[in-house]
């Protein structure tokens, strides 16, 4: 009888230490590290082999500072296992293909187990303070931010100028570059108005630092605890027809925030700029004339600018990205 047992622990035993290749994407190590308490850019660059700069443009930094427990992009040293691929590698490390060839002084495609690989992470677009993404980029930098305010409300609003013929499709930067002029020199405020700005191909660019509060006419009520998003384009009925791919940038991001600072799509949570007064910027809602309320978002804004069409056409498409990323992320 010991004999029988001793030989099923040894049998559990090796079955234990048994280890199984797989695919990197499943096994690789994070390449992200948390900063810590003491922790400088230059002194992260220096452990990581990397530039201070190189270092601010692969995370999107819009400054020097650092916030203990926000997650910075850094190079890593991977091990190649069986079956892993240069896209996998990649993709797990917030990297490209080529960057990787371009490292590695790889020739071709071709990888073998145990082989040595140094994996930089690739640069974000970025010009000044502006950094401009995809949506998904987007994602992935938001969660990777510590914001030491707090949000509670998400504020909606279009540029009415510039609009949609102002847009070039390769002139981000410009536009940004161009309010943030106009919003320092003419209208006398400290920088840019908005936080985030969203563009007809979809792009999102983030410029106001999201630890400033937002800044502009409606008020410091909204602004002291709010995320400002401008979306390019006249959305008034009879002008701008806003695009797909704006579309779906607004929901997608709106629903992004909304997971990152714990909110619930309501009328107290995201807010448009009709429903604050001009003169006493107190919130009015549907309550107000006309002259006192921009139209901003827009009249034809995901079906209107009153409290009913946001419970109606918006909200409810905003809950639904929040659901599926929530499901996409476990």
């Amino acid at each position: 009888m010991k004999k029988k047992c001793s030989f099923i622990l040894l049998f559990t035993f090796m079955l234990c230490i048994i280890t199984y290749p797989t695919k990197a994407v499943e096994t690789t190590l994070s390449n992200l590290y948390v900063v810590q308490t003491g922790d400088t850019l230059p002194s992260i660059a220096k452990r990581y082999n990397i530039t201070t700069h190189d270092l601010k443009i692969a995370n999107g930094l819009q400054s020097d500072s650092l916030i203990k427990g926000q997650k910075l992009r850094v190079p890593v040293t991977y091990e190649v296992l069986p079956r892993d691929t240069l896209q996998e590698i990649a993709l797990a490390h917030h990297s490209t293909v080529q960057i990787i060839k371009e490292t590695n002084n790889l020739t071709s495609h071709n990888l073998y187990p145990g082989q040595i690989l140094t994996i930089k992470p690739k640069k974000m677009t970025m010009e000044g303070q502006h950094i401009l993404m995809n949506k998904e980029e987007f994602k992935d930098w938001l969660f990777n931010q510590q914001i030491p305010r707090e949000i509670h409300l998400i504020q909606q609003h279009h540029t009415w100028k510039p609009s949609y013929k102002n847009f070039h499709g390769n002139n981000h930067f410009q536009l940004l570059n161009s309010m943030q002029n106009h919003h320092m020199k003419t209208m006398g405020w400290d920088n840019i108005a908005q936080n985030i700005t969203t563009f007809p191909d979809g792009k999102v660019a983030v410029s106001r630092p999201l630890n400033i509060a937002p800044e502009g006419s409606i008020g410091p009520k909204a602004n002291k605890h709010g995320i400002a998003i401008e979306n390019i384009g006249n959305f008034d009925i009879g002008h701008d027809v806003m695009t797909k791919e704006q579309e779906e940038t607004i929901v997608y991001i709106t629903a992004l925030l909304c997971l990152k600072f714990g909110l619930t799509p309501s009328l107290d949570t995201i807010t448009y700029h009709h429903w604050w007064h001009y003169k006493t910027k107190d919130r009015v809602l549907d309550d107000a004339n006309n002259n006192d309320v921009k139209s901003c978002p827009g009249t034809s804004f995901f079906g209107g600018n009153s409290t009913d069409s946001a419970k109606k056409y918006f909200y409810p498409l905003v809950i639904e990205k929040m659901e599926e990323l929530q499901v996409l992320d476990k």
